[in-house]
Parts: structure tokens; sequence; C-alpha cells
């Protein structure tokens, strides 16, 4: 059985700013240093778009970790997919969606993921995996709609 969370992100940032800051692989690791994320393969830097893909490597509760990540669907400025190719998931999938309400950008991601631990899978994606991936989005969404994703400059 997968688990599945929302983050809900309300921000002064034009949506289309927002969403191109989504896709920016810069800002994913700038947003990802303590756990020292770096792309190692597939797109590196910039922006990511439609069917590209990016290896990470990264270390998370003490050990290494390579994912491979796809952007499977992307309508620009509304929502865009990214999809685990390989890596430690039995599978995950993650939806990051953006509208404005109320002259605000709102991005709302939402994650599916199922861990591969087989019988005890269950438990330690609810225990553990899902409150820990959880916090890493909102700490990565915080950088992202921070003057620190745009190297100290204001937002526009």
């Amino acid at each position: 059985m997968a688990v599945q969370f929302q983050c809900v992100t309300r921000t002064a940032l034009p949506v289309q700013e927002l969403f191109d800051r989504s896709l920016s692989i810069d800002g994913h690791i700038a947003s990802m240093r303590h756990s020292a994320e770096r792309a190692v393969a597939g797109v590196r830097s910039g922006q990511i778009g439609l069917g590209e893909q990016v290896t990470w490597r990264a270390r998370h509760f003490g050990l290494p970790i390579r994912m491979t990540s796809r952007i499977t669907a992307l309508e620009s400025p509304r929502f865009f997919i990214d999809e685990q190719v390989t890596g430690p998931f039995a599978f995950f999938y993650h939806l990051h969606e953006f509208r404005v309400e109320h002259g605000q950008t709102v991005m709302v991601d939402t994650v599916r993921f199922r861990a591969p631990f087989g019988a005890l899978g269950w438990l330690v994606e609810r225990l553990i995996l899902g409150k820990y991936l959880r916090k890493l989005i909102e700490i990565r969404n915080q950088h992202l709609v921070s003057n620190e994703a745009v190297g100290g400059k204001e937002p526009r």
C-alpha cells in the first residue's frame, strides 16, 4: 500500500516565477544542501523539461542514495509531474500544481510513494519515510519562495 501526502505553499511570487524555480536543478541542489544532494547525470544544471531526467546522489539517514527521476508531464505554469525511473522506492510520483487564489500563488505538492521493504514496508512508510519526505518537501518549498533562491535578490 502506498503513502500519499500533500504540502501547500503560499507566496506573493508570480505563478510563472515559482513554476520556473520549481524546475530549477540549481534551486533544488541549493535547497538540499543538508543532504549533500547533487545532480550526477542527465540534466545537471539549469531548468529541466518535459521528457528529461536527472540522477541525484545524496545522503539520507546516513546512507548514500541514488535516484533518477523524469519529468513525465508538464503544462506551464499549471503543473508538472516527476516520477522515479530508478532508485530506492518501489515507486515515487510527485505532482507539482500551481494556481492563483486571492492574489497569491499557491503551490500544491502531492507525493505518492511505496517503500521497497516488503511486508514491513507499510510500517517504515508511515512511521519514518512519510514524515521525512514531507519535511524535505517543506524545506525545498521554503527555499523556493525565499530571496535566497534567486541569489539574495528581491522577488519580482
